[in-house]
C-alpha cells in the first residue's frame, strides 16, 4: 500500500494503527483538529470532521481510508454528552462519504468504526455477525445510526466495512490501565455480580485484524473486532491480579460502582454490560490471533 488515511489517528486507537502501519506503507495521512505537520512518512492534516475542506484531496488515490471518529463514551450520559457522541460519529461519517464521492481514485476500502455495544447484554448465548441479537438503549442506538450512516452512503467503488470493535487491551492508554490501577490499590475485586461477559481484544490483534480485512476482498458488511474467547468479569479480574501478583481484590458492588461513576462522571453501562461476542467472520476467513488468550495478553502488556 502506498497510502492510507485515518480519521482521527491522534487518539488511543488511531496511535495503535499508525504505529502498525508506519513500516508498511509509503505515506500515512491522519486526519485531525489539530495543526498541520509531517513527521516522517505520517502527515497530519486538520479537519473538523463535519464539513468540507481541503482535507477532501487527501482522500483521492488513498489505498484504505480508517475512520476511528467519536467522542469518547467515557462520560456522563447527560443530554450534552449524548448529542456529542451521537453526531461526532455519524456527521464524520456522512461528510467522509461526501469526500469520497468527489475523489477521482477514491480509497479501495473504508473501514468505519462501531462497537460490539450494538449487541443486547447477554450472559450465556455468544453474539457473532450471523446469529448476534440487537440490543437496546443509547449505546445501542448510536452504533445502530452510525452503520446506518455507513451503510446508506453510495460510494461505488470502495468496499465498506463496519468495526463492532470490542475492549481494546493496550500498554499506553485504554480500558487497561485504570482497571490495573484499582487492582494496585486492593479494588481488583469483581464488579457487579462478575458474572458479565467481556469481549476484548490485544492491541497487536487489534492492528493485526485492519490489515488482514484490508488484505481480504471478499469481508464487507460488519465484522465482530474481539478475540475468540470473552471473559467473565470475575476471571479477568483474577487474572489481572494473578499476573500483578496482587494478594487480594475487593469486589465492588453495584451501588457502590454507581455511586463512584458518578464522582468520576462516567457511566456503569462501561462495567456491567454483559458483552459476549466472537469473532466468527475473522475465523472463518483464516485470521490467526496472536493473542488468544486473555492470560498472555494481559502478561505482555502488563509486564
Amino acid at each position: 500500500m502506498k497510502k492510507i488515511v485515518i480519521a482521527a489517528g491522534t487518539g488511543f486507537l488511531g496511535k495503535i494503527v499508525t504505529e502498525y502501519f508506519k513500516t508498511k506503507v509509503k505515506t500515512i495521512i491522519i486526519l485531525t483538529r489539530g495543526k498541520n505537520k509531517k513527521i516522517n512518512n505520517i502527515k497530519y492534516v486538520n479537519w473538523d470532521a463535519k464539513t468540507i475542506g481541503n482535507w477532501t484531496n487527501e482522500l483521492n488515490n488513498a489505498d484504505v481510508l480508517i475512520n476511528l471518529t467519536g467522542k469518547s463514551v467515557d462520560c456522563r450520559y447527560n443530554k450534552k454528552n449524548k448529542d456529542l457522541i451521537l453526531h461526532s460519529r455519524i456527521d464524520s461519517t456522512i461528510i467522509l462519504a461526501e469526500a469520497i464521492q468527489k475523489c477521482t481514485n477514491p480509497p479501495k476500502v473504508w473501514l468505519n468504526s462501531s462497537t460490539a455495544t450494538i449487541y443486547r447484554h447477554s450472559l450465556e448465548k455468544e453474539m457473532d455477525e450471523t446469529n448476534g441479537e440487537i440490543g437496546t438503549g443509547f449505546s445501542v442506538n448510536v452504533a445502530k445510526s452510525w452503520e446506518k450512516a455507513l451503510f446508506k452512503q453510495q460510494t461505488l467503488n470502495t468496499r465498506k466495512v463496519a468495526l463492532r470493535t470490542a475492549i481494546v487491551l493496550g500498554k499506553n492508554g485504554g480500558a487497561l490501565q485504570p482497571i490495573l490501577n484499582l487492582s494496585k490499590i486492593g479494588f481488583g475485586g469483581k464488579q457487579g455480580s462478575g458474572n458479565q461477559k467481556i469481549s476484548w481484544i490485544h492491541e497487536l490483534d487489534f492492528a493485526r485484524s485492519i490489515e488482514f480485512i484490508i488484505h481480504t476482498k471478499k469481508i464487507e458488511g460488519v465484522i465482530n473486532i474481539v478475540s475468540p474467547k470473552p471473559s467473565s468479569n470475575s476471571v479477568f479480574m483474577k487474572t489481572l491480579r494473578k499476573i500483578t501478583r496482587v494478594p487480594f481484590g475487593i469486589p465492588i458492588p453495584k451501588p457502590l460502582l454507581e455511586f463512584g461513576a458518578k464522582l468520576i462522571k462516567t457511566e456503569t453501562e462501561l462495567i456491567l454490560k454483559s458483552r459476549n461476542v466472537i469473532p466468527k467472520k475473522l475465523k472463518n476467513n483464516g485470521f490467526k490471533f496472536t493473542y488468544p488468550e486473555l492470560k498472555t495478553a494481559i502478561n505482555h502488556l502488563v509486564n
